[in-house]
């Protein structure tokens, strides 16, 4: 006779693997901000000369893990990340502080308004977000508003309403590393 504890897992015992597991707290906490901190550092290995190359990946992280998981961040989370892409992207300083913040409230409200939502609403949320927030950082950098301004920006937002998708792809990959169960000690 097999004892219960020891038993191998198989349809007769599916939880074999899932005794003495939960989520890591540190895990849970970390995952969303360390993967928005990469992002914004991301665009860093591609330098261009004449203008910004890659969409601001770490605020289409930013968006993307507060319409994937709305309670997960909190409304102040945009204050920190924005200060910390400020010092890594070149922009004024307090510029995504702002931005950052703006969107995180925005979301917040339009959340309040419409609690139920599908992928296409998220997409246009986010590709809103992310064509406004590249237009006005745009702006607050000191560029003149003309049109070489918008054939600059325009691959940029371009870029961005195409990365939503898989982004949000990514987002669910390292949603499912946070909640990964871990063996508890103690």
């Amino acid at each position: 006779m097999i004892e219960a504890g020891l038993a191998p897992r198989t349809k007769a015992n599916p939880y074999r693997k899932r005794i003495n597991r939960e989520p890591s707290p540190l895990l849970a906490t970390g995952v969303p901000y360390a993967t928005i901190i990469l992002a914004s550092l991301l665009p860093l290995l591609f330098v261009a000369d004449t203008g910004p190359l890659l969409p601001p990946l770490g605020f289409l992280m930013l968006i993307g893990w507060r319409l994937m998981r709305p309670g997960l961040l909190p409304s102040w989370a945009g204050l920190p990340l924005g200060a910390f892409d400020d010092l890594v992207s070149g922009q004024p300083f307090g510029s995504a502080i702002l931005l950052w913040s703006i969107a995180m409230l925005a979301i917040e409200w339009l959340e309040a308004r419409m609690p139920w939502r599908g992928f296409w609403q998220d997409w246009l949320v986010a590709a809103a977000a992310a064509s406004a927030y590249v237009v006005v950082s745009g702006v607050v950098s000191g560029a003149k508003l003309n049109l070489a301004l918008a054939g600059a920006v325009m691959p940029q937002i371009g870029l961005a309403l195409v990365a939503i998708p898989a982004l949000s792809g990514l987002i669910a990959w390292f949603d499912r590393l946070r909640l990964q169960r871990i063996r508890k000690v103690g």
